[in-house]
């Protein structure tokens, strides 16, 4: 394995290169930029690379599926980190080019959603096509495939574009999720705002399997912050769910609805618990009654009293 070497969704000048770069470790490492997310885990996979960065999350287009997709169906990984950029467009094109001149416009398919309104006001004529990144759309600008790039602005330097018009979106504070993913690994201390991913499998379709599901959290006081089904490619109606929740593997609430998963559901595939971005643990507010440690750990210890007569 390459300790020094960190993969991401490249090419050069994507969101993802951005969001690597706020990591303060991201300046002692070689960054590479792969043409898939695909193409980026698996240079973990195999070890040519000790880390990976990819997008999994946007909060106007949602889960990012090539990222979904592979974590739950690709050889195991585990998340260590997230990163939140905002996120904000600018219209790259040739330098000259006037926006009455623009006819073709590329970019990311997340990226359409987020400027939609934006281009039909302005570009009512122009005609879209997706680009495998917003970066690899401003390359296709510079090589003339194309009149305007949605992109960061960022990425104009790199591509010899301009920014001809900044800070597009049609959803104001707009937000990717990006995680930093590696081999599987004991998960790092808890921290006390902390987030625990999995992937759950349902044994059969039967009325109230979500529920049964949803449950195992709800009756421990664990809240889900998110929660998506994803195909599993073995048919019609046939789905696995990928969810994210508050608190940490070793925290007993946690750790009792991952049992109970594991007990009812044919596969759980964990895949890490690590530190909220930009959330301080002292801002969080109390946990509810009855499920911290300490109550989890009383419980049992009177269930033990009463099994030896003790109670």
């Amino acid at each position: 394995m390459s300790p020094s070497r960190y993969t991401y969704l490249g090419p050069e000048g994507t969101f993802t290169e951005a969001a690597l770069r706020t990591l303060p470790e991201a300046a002692t490492r070689e960054l590479v930029p792969m043409v898939s997310v695909p193409a980026t885990l698996d240079a973990v996979r195999s070890g040519e690379a000790a880390a990976a960065l990819v997008p999994i999350e946007n909060s106007v287009e949602g889960g990012v599926t090539a990222t979904l997709d592979e974590l739950a169906t690709g050889g195991p990984l585990m998340i260590y980190r997230e990163v939140l950029l905002p996120i904000a467009f600018a219209l790259l094109v040739r330098p000259g080019t006037k926006l009455s001149e623009i006819k073709t416009v590329t970019g990311h398919p997340v990226a359409q959603p987020q400027v939609r309104n934006w281009l039909a006001k302005h570009l009512p004529d122009a005609v879209w096509e997706s680009a495998a990144s917003n970066a690899d759309g401003a390359r296709l600008v510079q090589e003339g495939r194309y009149d305007a790039a949605f992109a960061g602005e960022f990425a104009a330097p790199t591509y010899g574009l301009e920014p001809l018009v900044s800070d597009i979106h049609d959803a104001q504070n707009a937000q990717t999720r990006f995680v930093l993913v590696g081999r599987p690994a004991r998960p790092a201390a808890r921290t006390g705002a902390d987030k625990t991913s999995v992937v759950i499998w349902l044994g059969d379709d039967h009325p109230g399997a979500l529920l049964e599901l949803l449950q195992e959290y709800a009756a421990r006081g664990v809240n889900m912050m998110r929660i998506e089904s994803r195909p599993t490619g073995e048919g019609i109606g046939r789905y696995c769910f990928s969810v994210d929740c508050e608190g940490h593997i070793t925290d007993r609430r946690v750790a009792e609805a991952l049992t109970g998963l594991k007990r009812i559901c044919p596969k759980v595939r964990f895949l890490g618990s690590y530190p909220r971005a930009g959330v301080d643990p002292a801002d969080l507010p109390e946990l509810r009654h009855g499920t911290s440690d300490a109550e989890f750990v009383a419980a049992a210890d009177w269930l033990a009293r009463c099994q030896d007569g003790r109670a």
